[in-house]
């Protein structure tokens, strides 16, 4: 089977042997290798496809709107996927423009990577929305933060992290798709900042509310990281969940008995209502993980200690530590070279000594030290000669 692309065909389904489409007469071989199998979703934008090209399947996304915005986001995503290189990120292939016959305008095509799996959201439907336990959460929880801290490094972030843009592989591995609202870190963008005018995009549940407010940053990818888990965690939108009316936090810990206090105390971490209380960047949250699975607790207990990185901002913590400790070996380093200096002037006064002992002689030298002795008769003599001068 062979699917045409052009989306006024009345009948887009063709024999995988011919080129052109038998009712429409647009090309079927794309670019001339890749041929469209079966259409595999569709969404706001455009509809997605399988395609092959010498048996290998691939992802075919084309875009159906005709907005310059849109074209804009799609064309974003061609780019920032051709940055980046991280088996959690689908690789992209080609970027193109495709004019079916009979259009007066072209459709945007982007071929990448196919990744085999479901997305966090499907996945959980067909667990009918049974909780993640403690263990799977933080090992997909180091899997996302270790592709997030590829993306925030190439001056990326993704805006959109929710469980329907995460994809479970076969291989038990995450991926992070949908980078279409992607958005690069420049200095036009932090002057849009300021001004706000940055695009909205908006995901109800798991968009922090500076995002609303056109203002995201990175760390708005660790809030709407932080609500994934509460649903995994939970089986609810975090939407369901009420929030405490003097800090803004989520009231969600009831519901996920199975998560630990030190889960549980991250992923509040990841969430706190103002981004600059929130992990700074993706080292953190690895390191606080660390922590975790460093620490002797036992995931169905409840009453686990928070580790000392969760009680306080790890980075603040880090600085302090560092502090101390620098501070600790400059005293050391100044008492070395106070101690080097007077070994180095004691080392030149005993070498300058035994240099004139050789030169002049151990008698020699003694003799400069020997209090010099009066001569009485002498000048007793002197004395009566001029007393008898005198006289006479």
């Amino acid at each position: 089977m062979s699917l045409c692309v052009n989306p006024h065909c009345a009948n887009p389904q063709n024999d995988d042997n011919i080129l052109f489409c038998k009712v429409c007469g647009s090309e079927l071989l794309l670019q001339g290798r890749y041929r469209v199998i079966r259409q595999l979703g569709e969404g706001g934008f455009g509809k997605t496809f399988e395609v092959s090209q010498n048996n290998i399947l691939k992802v075919l996304k084309v875009l159906m709107l005709d907005d310059s915005k849109a074209v804009s986001l799609f064309q974003q995503e061609a780019t920032v996927l051709s940055q980046l290189n991280h088996p959690g990120i689908p690789k992209a292939e080609i970027y193109f423009t495709f004019l079916p016959r009979n259009s007066q305008s072209s459709l945007h095509c982007l071929v990448m990577e196919k990744i085999e799996g479901l997305d966090l959201y499907q996945y959980m439907e067909q667990k009918q929305n049974q909780p993640i336990d403690d263990k799977l959460a933080i090992l997909w929880l180091t899997q996302l933060a270790n592709i997030l801290h590829e993306v925030h490094k190439q001056n990326f972030f993704h805006r959109d992290i929710k469980p329907s843009n995460i994809m479970l592989k076969t291989d038990g591995h995450l991926a992070l798709i949908d980078f279409g609202t992607a958005r690069e870190i420049t200095k036009t963008y932090y002057q849009k900042v300021a001004k706000q005018n940055i695009t909205g995009i908006i995901s109800p549940g798991y968009t922090p509310l500076e995002q609303v407010n056109g203002k995201a940053v990175p760390q708005s990818d660790f809030f709407a990281l932080g609500r994934t888990f509460v649903y995994l965690l939970t089986g609810k939108s975090p939407d369901e969940f009420s929030e405490d009316s003097q800090t803004g936090k989520l009231i969600w810990r009831d519901t996920a008995s199975q998560a630990s206090k030190p889960l549980a105390g991250l992923i509040d971490y990841l969430m706190e209502p103002f981004s600059g209380k929130r992990p700074q960047n993706a080292e953190i949250i690895l390191r606080c993980i660390s922590d975790i699975n460093n620490s002797s607790y036992s995931p169905s207990n409840s009453a686990s200690a928070v580790p000392s990185t969760l009680v306080k901002s790890p980075q603040q913590n880090t600085q302090y530590k560092t502090l101390s400790n620098s501070q600790l070996q400059s005293s050391k380093n100044q008492n070395n070279e106070s101690s080097q200096q007077i070994a180095q002037v004691v080392g030149t006064l005993v070498g300058a000594a035994l240099l004139i002992v050789v030169k002049f002689g151990w008698r020699d030298i003694s003799k400069l030290f020997q209090p010099q002795t009066s001569q009485p008769v002498a000048t007793s003599t002197l004395s009566r000669k001029a007393q008898k001068n005198r006289s006479m």
